[in-house]
């Protein structure tokens, strides 16, 4: 599984894509949860069940 990300981050997307798509994935993160879930725990949040969720998605990693 994470083979096929690397793939796809290092044979599909030329250098200057991966900051193009870096930004897209953050700022739609913002959108959709007002705040960067990923940092909660750092911060002393509270994770909603949602961002539970997408937590364990293989992206929401950084």
């Amino acid at each position: 599984m994470y083979q096929n990300v690397l793939d796809f981050w290092f044979d599909e997307l030329k250098p200057a894509q991966w900051w193009q798509k870096s930004k897209m994935l953050d700022e739609e993160i913002a959108r959709r949860f007002g705040r960067y879930p990923h940092r909660n725990a750092i911060l002393g949040r509270e994770s909603t069940p949602e961002e539970q969720e997408f937590l364990k998605q293989l992206r929401a990693g950084f």
